[in-house]
């Protein structure tokens, strides 16, 4: 049973998330990959291929990743369950909100503008978030462990390498609009009040 919620939940987001990048390429046009530095393309596909793999033999042929199986709770899994379904409407939201400044690299594109509605009101990565989220629900639906592990791989590989060189791009293209509002948002989850900024709201 699990397998075919994993499977839907990665069908779903996929023909969601490839639907509205065709969109945003036709409308906006797309940067190559080729335009990145070659350690950040090695980075990726290093990251990319066992956690695409290790879900994609999941749900081909659970039997083939048992080796990988730990136990995990019923709950746990059916929470993997939920989290994946709310993957599915997250990435539609998110890249809908992005429209044709959808880029398929961490270089912004010549008729880039800053978004700063939707999701991005409170998280200034909501795609990347939802990119861990779903692969962290498909080890929680299949109870794997070597799934589990690349998706925390890559959640440390999006925050120490990409992000930061993404950001470097968006200062250079957007200055102090974009620091305003780095200082306001959190980076992959919204941000927790300050106490200062509690306290001037009780005041």
């Amino acid at each position: 049973m699990f397998r075919w919620f994993a499977l839907a939940v990665l069908i779903g987001s996929l023909t969601v998330s490839g639907c509205r990048r065709w969109q945003a390429r036709r409308e906006g046009g797309a940067i190559p990959r080729s335009a990145e530095p070659l350690d950040l393309i090695a980075g990726r596909l290093f990251v990319a291929l066992p956690l695409f793999g290790g879900a994609i033999a999941y749900v081909a042929n659970p039997t083939s990743m048992a080796w990988a199986s730990f136990g995990l709770p019923s709950w746990l899994r059916w929470s993997g369950v939920a989290l994946g379904l709310l993957v599915i409407p997250a990435v539609y939201w998110i890249l809908t909100t992005l429209g044709a400044n959808v880029s398929e690299t961490v270089l912004t594109k010549p008729a880039h503008r800053l978004v700063t509605t939707g999701p991005y009101r409170w998280v200034r990565h909501p795609l990347y978030t939802a990119g861990i989220a779903l692969f962290m629900s498909i080890a929680l639906m299949a109870a794997n462990w070597f799934i589990l592990g690349w998706a925390m791989i890559a959640l440390c590989g999006v925050r120490l390498a990409v992000i930061p060189r993404e950001e470097a791009h968006l200062l250079q293209t957007f200055g102090d609009a974009y620091r305003r509002y780095r200082e306001g948002t959190g980076s992959l989850l919204p941000r927790l009040p300050s106490t200062e900024s509690r306290r001037s709201e009780r005041a």
